[in-house]
């Protein structure tokens, strides 16, 4: 019996007419209507015609997360006074509740995607109801190109709605009719609001330090809890407190003992009766439900009237150079926050509780960031593969993938064997792979660890990696396959269903177990580990330490079981914000033949003459990408490899490898000064410029030398005249424009230092007299530093005509007495120049 009543209070309701004609005249709208307004439940029912008088029609609906999937299932099922699996139903990966009076069926972004994959025409689906296509994860994105491309190819008649509970709609209205070039999509707003939830600002003490990697300041946790504590006592009903991720709600559960409610913990990870009875609810007592970004969207948490946000969320990143993930802790998002918000008034008016000031409100950004810029796009690549668009070039995206992680992510599908490496396109093995449902490297592993291990096993070991097991299971692989296989909680039964649904796609439908006759658990665990990572094989270093063949160090933890082993197939590892190593979660011990098997595509050996601890090394070696197998002294490099290894030396210490006598320093400071100044043809000295000319004026002797020792024999100033230009006969001129010395009124000949920016004569002050005029090197005036006759500074000009007309007067007051035997005359323009005392010069 359909809740008429529940029905007609839900505000979107009077959007409905409008989305109906919006559909039948352009067979596409977006849908933005507020959280609590129920764009999630009324909407697929209407149009399914299950509430209303519209047409009867097969509607799928797709959300983000599989908790999510199964609540909106459920209350759609309540509203019509029905069990889910009768006319809605649903379908998560391993498990599906429809039946074959089924009109509408709630999935997974994921799972339509595989959908679409197998036939894209989506036979029998009369239209498709994209759900949160705000929070921009990567699936959704992927899901709405492909819809958008059926629709303009295949399906014109397939209807398609885009729905949001955020107002940046327009991007989304000119998306749906990206490839025929139509006019934008209609958008269709369910004016009405939710329940009103009042906002109060709870801001945490000062001195708690920002988030950074995985890690949360204690102090912040302490504050939520507390703040948790203030809303039982300000407000009626029950809580709901946002937390980043699965560590930070077990502390801010254990702050919380004694607060007077249950306390109850929503992640995606726990087992799906915890799920269930958390969206339950309860009338005994009041709750805390402490929950991650999973009930951030189209879930009603029925009792909860205050939300308590702690202003974080968790995003994933991923490192494409080492192919490592992590994720990080980020400050949600405007958007995110009025979602989170919304759940406080999904049945009465409610109130929210944020966790920072107000002034911080105007400085988080709008918008969550798009996934598809900081994901691993290998599926997102083999899928685009499957398509016909490899380079995802043609597909309606809101945001294009970035080309690095492209690029990463085709290299590794080349490298499995999913695409062709000639043409790129997928290969036959890719699309076997692409319909496994798992990412490209698992179903890899499973395809190739099947003929190793055997096909029951390889899907153990595959269904293990495929959903990372609790932390209690600890980071040995394999013993936490043994628990996985003993365990009759949340996870082992998950575990199982994904074992069963991984034999069949490989076709082995036999009974669930071990293979009696297959490899240890200790072998099929770290072969199939290994196959899937193959990159983050890695060989010990020490104790606890590992080099993982992409070159990343990695570190074990203290209690760790494996930190004896000699080489490990690494599962799961993240590098926190700032550590120079990776930290390994999950492992399992492998031997060097096993690696060698797995990674053979990265092993390679050869001669290496490189630059290294400050010379040449010259090795024969035989490595693993970075780990290095065997080592041999090369007795006889070859002289090309020889002369790469210095130029590197060069380029890594620079040119002072080489012997600079004063001379040659002297020269290059001049040909500098000349460059500088005069330009072409004189050459630039700098390192950079001389380390790319090295072939031009360190030849024939580069190709000579065999070690450090023969670089510091080179006479770096007889090489540098080679860089002068001699064919233009410009190299006649060197001594002309920029002379080593310049002759001064005395006779002396004086050095000029072109160290500087500007060419110095440093000379005593009674050489000068009589000159009137400043010397000039290639046009440009020396700057004259003018010293006492003990050779001390006494002043500097760059117009000398100037300081003996102006500035002698006071050198002569201040040094006269203290040098009475030098000449001080009153007119130093018209006195003899002299290097001697008076009595000296006098004497002749």
């Amino acid at each position: 019996m359909i809740r008429h009543c529940d029905v007609d209070r839900l505000p979107v309701r009077a959007a409905l007419p409008e989305l109906r004609a919006a559909l039948d005249e352009r067979g596409s709208a977006v849908l933005h209507a507020p959280p609590g307004t129920g764009k999630t439940t009324l909407v697929p029912l209407d149009l399914a015609g299950l509430v209303g008088d519209g047409p009867a029609r097969r509607v799928l609906v797709a959300e983000p997360r599989r908790m999510a999937v199964r609540a909106a299932a459920r209350r759609m099922a309540w509203l019509l006074g029905e069990e889910a699996g009768a006319s809605v139903g649903w379908t998560v990966r391993g498990e599906r509740r429809v039946g074959p009076a089924t009109r509408v069926e709630v999935v997974t972004t994921g799972v339509l995607l595989q959908r679409l994959q197998r036939d894209p025409e989506l036979p029998g689906v009369d239209v498709v109801l994209l759900d949160e296509c705000h929070e921009r994860h990567l699936d959704a994105d992927t899901a709405m190109a492909f819809l958008v491309d059926v629709r303009a190819t295949l399906r014109p008649d397939l209807r398609l709605i885009a729905a949001s509970a955020t107002s940046d709609v327009s991007a989304w209205a000119e998306l749906l009719t990206a490839v025929d070039g139509g006019p934008p999509a209609p958008v269709v707003s369910g004016r009405g609001e939710g329940r009103p939830v009042a906002v109060r600002f709870a801001p945490p003490p000062a001195g708690v330090r920002p988030a950074h990697g995985t890690w949360v300041d204690q102090a912040l946790l302490r504050h939520v809890a507390a703040t948790v504590r203030r809303a039982l006592a300000e407000c009626a009903g029950d809580v709901l407190c946002f937390l980043p991720g699965v560590g930070e709600i077990a502390r801010v559960a254990g702050m919380l003992d004694g607060c007077g409610a249950e306390v109850l913990q929503l992640h995606g990870r726990a087992p799906a009766a915890v799920q269930d009875a958390v969206l339950a609810g309860s009338g005994d007592g009041r709750r805390v439900v402490l929950s991650t970004s999973v009930a951030e969207s189209s879930l009603t948490v029925p009792g909860v009237r205050v939300v308590v946000d702690s202003g974080l969320a968790r995003e994933p990143r991923t490192d494409h150079a080492r192919g490592l993930g992590s994720l990080a802790t980020v400050a949600v998002s405007t958007a995110a926050a009025v979602q989170r918000a919304g759940r406080a008034g999904r049945e009465a008016p409610g109130t929210v509780y944020r966790c920072w000031s107000q002034a911080e409100d105007g400085a988080r950004p709008r918008f969550p960031a798009p996934e598809i810029r900081v994901a691993d796009l290998t599926p997102f690549a083999l899928r685009a593969a499957c398509w016909g668009d490899p380079d995802a070039g043609g597909l309606a995206l809101l945001d294009p993938p970035p080309a690095g992680a492209m690029a990463a992510a085709r290299t590794v599908l080349t490298a499995i064997g999913a695409l062709e490496p000639a043409s790129g396109q997928v290969s036959e093995r890719g699309r076997r792979m692409s319909r496994i449902g798992l990412h490209p490297r698992l179903a890899r592993a499973l395809l190739d660890g099947g003929r190793e291990v055997g096909a029951r096993r390889a899907a153990e070991v595959v269904a293990l990696l495929s959903e990372e097991p609790p932390r209690e299971y600890g980071d040995d692989l394999t013993a936490a396959l043994r628990a996985a296989r003993r365990g009759g909680d949340g996870y082992g039964t998950r575990w199982r269903s994904e074992v069963r649904r991984l034999a069949q796609a490989v076709g082995d439908g036999g009974t669930w177990g071990p293979e009696p006759d297959g490899p240890s658990d200790d072998v099929a665990v770290g072969t199939v580990t290994a196959l899937a990572h193959p990159e983050r094989l890695a060989r010990a270093r020490g104790e606890g330490s590992f080099l993982m063949v992409s070159g990343t160090r990695a570190e074990l933890g203290r209690g760790s079981a494996l930190r004896q082993s000699p080489w490990l197939a690494v599962a799961v590892a993240d590098r926190p914000v700032g550590a120079p190593s990776a930290r390994v979660r999950l492992a399992a011990p492998v031997d060097e033949a096993v690696a060698r098997t797995a990674a053979a595509a990265l092993h390679a050996s050869g001669e290496e003459v490189r630059w290294a601890d400050g010379d040449v090394v010259a090795r024969r070696v035989e490595r693993l990408g970075a780990v290095e197998l065997a080592v041999r002294p090369l007795r006889e490099p070859g002289p090309d490899l020889v002369r790469e290894a210095l130029v590197e030396g060069l380029r890594a210490e620079g040119p002072g490898l080489l012997r600079w006598s004063r001379e040659a320093q002297e020269l290059r400071l001049r040909l500098a000064f000349l460059h500088r100044v005069c330009g072409e043809p004189w050459p630039e000295v700098t390192d950079e410029a001389l380390l790319g000319r090295a072939a031009e004026w360190l030849e024939p002797e580069l190709s000579r030398a065999r070690r450090r020792a023969d670089l510091a024999r080179l006479d770096a100033g007889t090489c540098l005249r080679r860089l002068l230009p001699w064919a233009s006969g410009e190299a006649s001129r060197l001594d002309a424009l920029a002379p080593e010395r310049i002759e001064v009124p005395s006779g002396s000949r004086i050095r000029v230092d072109y160290a500087g920016s500007q060419p110095v004569l440093a000379v005593k002050l009674q050489e000068l007299f009589g000159l009137d005029r400043t010397p000039e090197v290639a046009g440009v005036p020396v700057l004259v530093h003018l010293l006492s006759p003990a050779g001390r500074p006494a002043a500097v000009t760059a117009d000398l005509a100037s300081f003996w007309r102006d500035g002698y007067r006071a050198v002569r007051a201040e040094l006269r007495g203290r040098y009475p035997k030098h000449p001080w005359p009153e007119d130093p323009a018209a006195a003899e120049p002299t290097r001697h005392t008076t009595a000296r010069a006098a004497r002749g």
